[in-house]
């Protein structure tokens, strides 16, 4: 016999005396009759066993259904987050970031979209409209150089052998449009010069990367106007540092070509390397500077253009190739690029620009 442990006058039971559902429906509960009984002797109809039938249970709600809500709303900002980068990076690309340089001399451009970043493809849609096709007439003929473009209103770099002793000069831009430019300062030293295009306004400009950071086999483009070809973009790697090269100051070269041997059409272009002269006669007047060494193709045009990263960053000027004789005898021309080409650092061109921009070169 059980005992019941409950106090005089508490309740006989502990559920709703209410028929369960699987009760049978010959015995319903009246207090009395039983087949099972609870612990404080409280009789269930309807059971076997003694226990009373499993009682209804509602649906529940889980709360684990809440949880792609919240990860739909994580994704829907993150989307948001990477749109605004994209159309950052669409807006540098357009040339939208470009800005004029201060002081410091450093100078913001376009660079290359994060969708084509370490490709040659991206890197020539990038820059290429920065870069310029120079000419420059002479009493000793005419030259085709390059330059790139570092400000909307048309300041432009490129080399000094470029345009000294010109009496005018011409710039096409990559979209074939012309301008007059004069020439605001040069460094005869560094084989710099910075020139003005005459009513220019909202132009594409190169960003200036740092030459600091250049590693022998960093993979490398140039662009420039090689024969005339303007916008041409060939690739390679950097293939040592500071070698010292030795390129004539003004256009009194001993060649007889004019502009530093880039004039007359000849296809020369006279530099001195490891004691020895290539291409012509570098004359009397030189100067010899620090410089990049690429096997990008370079041929002549190419002078003053672009040396960029796979940032679309420029990181030299192209200043002086090697290109052997034609082996044709008495032909006058080159057998064009070998892959020794040689870039002036672009940190050197930073550190100079302020003194180019005041005329004040040596």
């Amino acid at each position: 016999m059980t005992e019941n442990l409950r106090p005089s006058g508490a309740h006989s039971t502990d559920q709703d005396p209410t028929s369960y559902p699987y009760a049978s429906p010959s015995h319903p509960y009246d207090g009395a009759a039983h087949s099972g009984t609870a612990h404080d002797g409280t009789a269930y109809a309807g059971t076997a066993g003694g226990y009373p039938p499993p009682p209804p249970y509602a649906p529940t709600t889980r709360r684990k259904a809440k949880r792609p809500v919240a990860l739909l709303a994580a994704v829907a900002i993150a989307a948001g987050v990477i749109g605004g980068g994209t159309a950052t990076l669409v807006g540098q690309l357009n040339g939208q970031d470009s800005a004029a340089t201060g002081s410091s001399g450093v100078v913001n451009g376009t660079t290359v979209s994060q969708s084509s970043k370490g490709t040659v493809a991206g890197v020539a849609e990038a820059v290429s409209p920065a870069i310029v096709e120079i000419g420059a007439a002479s009493s000793a003929g005419r030259s085709t150089g390059s330059g790139v473009v570092i400000t909307e209103d048309g300041e432009i770099v490129t080399n000094n052998h470029v345009i000294s002793g010109a009496q005018q000069i011409q710039v096409t831009l990559s979209t074939g449009k012309t301008y007059t430019a004069d020439v605001v300062g040069t460094d005869p030293d560094k084989d710099l010069a910075l020139i003005k295009l005459r009513g220019a306004s909202g132009l594409k400009t190169a960003a200036l990367g740092d030459s600091s950071q250049v590693k022998v086999g960093d993979q490398v483009v140039a662009i420039g106007s090689p024969e005339g070809l303007t916008g041409t973009v060939t690739s390679g790697i950097v293939s040592a540092l500071d070698r010292d090269v030795t390129v004539a100051k003004d256009d009194s070269g001993g060649s007889g070509q004019g502009q530093g041997g880039q004039g007359g059409g000849s296809g020369q272009w006279p530099f001195e390397f490891g004691g020895q002269q290539f291409n012509g006669d570098t004359g009397e007047q030189t100067t010899t500077y620090k410089a990049l060494q690429t096997d990008a193709s370079l041929n002549p045009g190419n002078s003053g253009g672009a040396l960029i990263n796979m940032d679309g960053e420029i990181i030299g000027i192209n200043s002086a190739m090697y290109a052997p004789s034609s082996a044709v005898a008495g032909s006058g021309s080159s057998a064009g690029s070998v892959g020794l080409g040689f870039a002036i650092p672009v940190n050197t061109l930073k550190a100079d620009l302020d003194t180019l921009r005041a005329g004040d070169g040596s």
